[in-house]
């Protein structure tokens, strides 16, 4: 849609101008007269191309978006009405564009969930089904809040998975950024103070002198490696089924993130499930997509054979047990929920559970890590300092 500026003249006569993004100037100037305004000139608004850019539409504008939608909708107001007001105000070019687009095929007489299906890389098949549930049940107003408060529950785990990887990655960065600098600005230094002793030098000095002269010569080719590898191992996790089931299965087993990982995907799949049945998606259907939401394809792949298995009749908790992936406190929660007939409650009830394991595990990690990166800076650093301090510290025991 493209930006216009306009002006014209409300129910009182005043002058009242704006800018407002539309197809073309005629549907635009249609949507004023239905606001109850006199279009007197509507111009398409020019934009540099050395302007702003559109934003990315991340996961959390979709999220807000929800939120947004459910109050509105809660507040009284109608759809395609607060699909107006979301998609004016909001400060996302990109994001505001798609909301304007869903309003327009809505009033083109498509359904909420059509309207969504169209841009499947936003909304998923989750948040479709739920909302198809919710158009079909006429529950869509509690069926957008369950959406709203399911997608900041994940986004909030995402965002703590996100903060526990950071720190061992800082670590290893910090650690060989320091290296380098030390190796190619500080060490030849040294080295040049060093050919004037006329003396052998220690073998631990020799070793990080040589050390520095291939840093030296050839630092474009060791920052192109670690980079290259970084993004080999990104590319690869995309790309190929095996290195990424690969990945994730050695990810779980990394001592203490492993744990954090284990649990967040849990929690994922706990609350992605309790959603869905909540509302009313049949258990196996509903597996599908809680399937593809769980993270982690060693997960995925379980639940798909647990989807199976529920399939051909067996209880959902005597299949979760025979995946061998989910503990015992969950698996006899899941249990007592099928027994209960409350499966979604308890459901809710491990995710919340997890949710602030997870929380708690990620502030212990924190904690933990601080004082490891403050030895691993200082082994580094003051290995180069012994390293370069050695010939002096012998040449005065000589004198």
């Amino acid at each position: 849609m493209d930006l216009f500026t306009w002006e014209g003249t409300d129910k009182k006569g005043a002058k009242v101008a704006g800018e407002t993004r539309s197809g073309n100037a005629a549907l635009l100037k249609a949507d004023l007269r239905r606001q109850g305004i006199n279009p007197i000139k509507v111009n398409k608004k020019r934009i540099s191309p050395f302007g702003a850019s559109k934003k990315k539409i991340t996961a959390k504008d979709i999220a807000i978006f929800s939120r947004q939608i459910a109050t509105m909708m809660s507040s009284g107001v109608p759809l395609v009405q607060s699909f107006e007001i979301i998609g004016r105000g909001h400060d996302n070019p990109s994001m505001q564009d798609l909301i304007l687009k869903i309003k327009a095929d809505v009033e083109g007489g498509n359904s909420f969930t059509e309207a969504l299906a169209k841009h499947p890389y936003y909304f998923d098949s989750l948040f479709c089904n739920l909302v198809h549930a919710g158009e079909q049940a006429g529950i869509l107003e509690t069926l957008l809040h369950k959406i709203a408060t399911y997608k900041e529950k994940i986004e909030a785990i995402k965002g703590k998975i996100k903060k526990a990887l950071f720190y061992p990655a800082a670590i290893v960065v910090v650690a060989f950024i320091i290296t380098a600098i030390l190796m190619i600005f500080v060490i030849p230094q040294f080295e040049e103070l060093f050919k004037g002793f006329g003396a052998e030098l220690p073998a631990f000095t020799k070793f990080v002198v040589e050390l520095s002269k291939i840093f030296q010569q050839w630092w474009w080719a060791i920052f192109g490696v670690a980079g290259g590898a970084v993004y080999g191992m990104i590319e690869a996790k995309k790309r190929s089924p095996k290195v990424s089931q690969l990945m994730d299965r050695a990810l779980l087993k990394l001592p203490v993130l492993g744990e954090i990982v284990t649990k967040a995907t849990v929690a994922r799949y706990a609350r992605t499930l309790s959603t869905m049945f909540a509302a009313g998606v049949p258990l196996v259907e509903a597996m599908t997509t809680v399937a593809g939401a769980s993270g982690n394809i060693v997960y995925e792949k379980a639940i798909l054979k647990i989807r199976d298995e529920v399939a051909t009749g067996m209880s959902l908790q005597m299949a979760m047990r025979q995946c061998g992936l989910f503990s015992n406190m969950v698996v006899q929660m899941v249990a007592i929920g099928e027994e209960a007939g409350s499966l979604d409650a308890m459901l809710a009830k491990i995710a919340d559970f997890y949710e602030e394991e997870v929380d708690n595990a990620v502030d212990s990690l924190s904690s933990l890590l601080e004082p490891i990166i403050m030895a691993v800076l200082g082994v580094l650093v003051g290995g180069l300092v012994v390293a370069m301090y050695l010939p002096i510290f012998k040449m005065g025991q000589v004198v």
